[in-house]
């Protein structure tokens, strides 16, 4: 029986650019991406797995270095730049996910592991289990980790506590929410193949019952809504926040908590801007390599 492969493309930079370079890679070829840093030459090599053999052509070649000079010039060190395409067997693969993917503690409340690990969690803790390489989201990149921190700091003991999560991806911040005791909870996202995956994480953490999953347009979302949410969270990309404030908004509860993440450092002077022009002041804030988040509350 002939063995199953994958194609590994990889790029090797620095730490400064990892996330650039991983929003590029998982553009380009529709996976997740992984990345490790070397602790003796601090350089990251950021790969992403594909079923099939991508195109290698010179064109191909070309357009994946164009879109390594387009990060250069966005000002992040680089570094060495150079990319690779590698064919391996699928077990390499995941005994590779298996060696960069450990667990991590939110706090003491909330312990994030993947399938293969025997960590147990600590009294009172609640664990969330979910593999890498399904969907966007194990809890490990900076965006993500702040809007689980603000999900910890938004319960309120002895108080019912709602949560919406637009652009779900593999779910975690649902499932997280379903695990912290907030209730109800709802998830939405455009990709119907995040909105699967999100589903099955649930089932998978026990908490499918608790969550509302739908597969939803945030443009085509009414602005006129009868349910808001104590906390809405929206790792979404830049652009889209800014264009659709009033229908996020619309969604958030006089005293609720907006946490916004997946914003570049740089656009997020803009985000604040527009988002306190609308009654909102920041009350928390994070920036991570590239990445600044925020958590929005009501004037």
């Amino acid at each position: 029986m002939k063995r199953a492969t994958l194609w590994k493309v990889s790029v090797t930079t620095l730490p400064a650019a990892e996330d650039a370079v991983a929003e590029l890679l998982g553009t380009a070829f529709g996976q997740p991406v992984s990345s490790y840093t070397d602790a003796e030459t601090r350089q990251t090599v950021v790969s992403v797995y594909v079923p099939q053999k991508p195109d290698w052509s010179r064109a191909g070649r070309a357009e994946l270095r164009s879109g390594l000079e387009r990060v250069a010039r966005s000002g992040l060190d680089l570094g060495p730049g150079k990319f690779s395409l590698e064919r391996i067997r699928r077990e390499d693969w995941a005994e590779s996910w298996k060696r960069h993917f450990k667990p991590l503690e939110i706090g003491r409340v909330l312990l994030l592991k993947p399938s293969w690990s025997r960590r147990r969690p600590r009294k009172g803790q609640a664990a969330v289990v979910l593999d890498p390489g399904l969907s966007f989201g194990t809890g490990r990149h900076p965006t993500t980790a702040f809007c689980l921190r603000q999900l910890l700091a938004g319960r309120r003991l002895g108080e019912a506590r709602s949560c919406l999560d637009i652009g779900t991806g593999s779910g975690i911040l649902a499932i997280a929410a379903a695990k912290l005791g907030y209730a109800p909870v709802e998830a939405f996202d455009f990709d119907p193949q995040a909105v699967i995956v999100a589903r099955a994480n649930a089932r998978r953490n026990g908490v499918l019952a608790r969550i509302r999953f739908g597969r939803q347009d945030l443009t085509q979302l009414s602005r006129r809504v009868t349910r808001k949410y104590s906390v809405v969270c929206a790792n979404l990309v830049s652009n889209l926040l800014l264009a659709e404030r009033e229908r996020i908004l619309a969604r958030l509860r006089p005293d609720g908590v907006l946490v916004v993440a997946g914003i570049l450092s740089w656009e997020f002077g803009q985000v604040q801007q527009v988002f306190a022009a609308a009654g909102l002041r920041l009350i928390a804030s994070r920036t991570e390599k590239e990445w600044r988040s925020g958590a929005f509350a009501w004037f």
